[in-house]
């Protein structure tokens, strides 16, 4: 692998987001402080919160069993500024970062991000002056390194990190199903921020945990190549072996989890040839479990008075039906559809059923469809 800011650190980050339970839905701060002692007794030093997760209980957590039981300079602590809730103010946005400091009790950050930016929202890290924000409290070093996380297209991600080429590292959506998936295109993305020289700290490897539970077929699969692993590592792994990452975040609810990952990270090695042919099987599998059988042969498309996507549409749909999302595929319709038709646009002029040699019902499943518009 290349040189890269971040290449010495631990390759499992905690992601303090999926924290254990009490019974009454509060978060255990018991047992997070057993699972923070255990990631740190293994190694592990990067911890990932912000100020939105958990209505902000998350980073209160976070003081209580990390920094207030630990030596600060013995872990990395990343939290996140979000400026794209619905109606938040400039002024809001800011105070932010302080309400963060005196939950964590930190008294600095290690990493800090914009959080979550996209299509939808990035006009407002620009508008509130956000970027000069963050490069003012590095500056007075109540942050070490800063960048943002993002949830958007290729193009977009170029055009900020052109906009913005002093940013110290981003945070991408990266798994083994999502890497050509339209919705997400992680590996576009990936490549955009290699082409920058940009570090990189990984979310959403596991997918929510949807890749450690997968379909039979898919399980099988991973069972035949190695019966003596968890089908999870597979996908921490897989992201892990990608050049220019800092740390793959797990967002780990339970010490039976913990220590699964530690198993096969804390002496972490990358994928080997054949375990990446492995990989590329299960992709093949998940791919075959589309309910909509559309080939992308994009016939359809050249004279659609609506210039509707359709196969990159089906293509969300297929992958929300298979490995449902928190927000119903909301996220990535939007940015399979970016400045093009949507579903619901249809005029049901019914030259996509002349042309398509699947013979599909493109119009009633168009209008199955609607329901990921925003």
């Amino acid at each position: 692998m290349s040189e890269y800011f971040g290449k010495e650190v631990f390759k499992l980050g905690f992601g303090l987001m999926r924290l254990p339970k009490n019974a009454d839905g509060s978060i255990s701060v018991e047992e997070t402080s057993r699972m923070v002692d255990r990631f740190m007794e293994a190694g592990g030093t990067y911890f990932d919160t912000a100020y939105v997760y958990d209505n902000g209980e998350s980073e209160k957590v976070t003081k209580l069993a990390l920094v207030e039981r630990h030596p600060r300079e013995s872990f990395t602590l990343c939290t996140k500024l979000n400026a794209g809730i619905p109606g938040i103010t400039e002024e809001e946005a800011k105070k932010q970062f302080q309400i963060s400091l005196e939950r964590t009790g930190a008294g600095y950050f290690d990493y800090y991000l914009l959080h979550s930016l996209h299509r939808n929202n990035y006009k407002n890290y620009e508008d509130f002056h956000l970027w000069d924000f963050v490069k003012e409290l590095k500056a007075k070093g109540l942050v070490k390194y800063y960048g943002f996380s993002f949830h958007g297209d290729p193009v977009l991600l170029d055009e900020l990190l052109t906009a913005h080429p002093d940013v110290d590292f981003i945070q991408l959506q990266i798994n083994y199903a999502d890497w050509e998936n339209p919705g997400v295109e992680s590996r576009a993305c990936y490549e955009v921020a290699r082409k920058h020289k940009v570090s990189i700290t990984v979310m959403e490897p596991v997918k929510g945990g949807m890749l450690a539970n997968p379909n039979q077929t898919v399980r099988d699969i991973f069972t035949q190549a190695n019966p003596d692993v968890s089908i999870a590592s597979w996908a921490v792994r897989y992201a892990a072996s990608l050049d220019g990452i800092i740390t793959v975040l797990s967002g780990m609810s339970n010490m039976e989890q913990m220590e699964d990952n530690l198993s096969f990270m804390k002496n972490f090695v990358p994928l080997t040839d054949s375990e990446r042919e492995v990989i590329d099987r299960v992709r093949e599998a998940l791919n075959g479990d589309n309910t909509i059988q559309c080939t992308n042969c994009r016939y359809c498309t050249k004279g659609c008075p609506m210039n509707i996507p359709i196969p990159a549409v089906f293509a969300v749909k297929n992958d929300e039906i298979n490995n449902p999302s928190w927000d119903g595929g909301k996220q990535r319709y939007a940015i399979a559809t970016q400045d093009k038709g949507k579903a619901s646009e249809c005029i049901e002029c019914g030259q996509c059923e002349e042309v398509c040699p699947q013979h599909l019902p493109i119009i009633k499943t168009l209008k199955e469809c609607v329901s990921m518009e925003w």
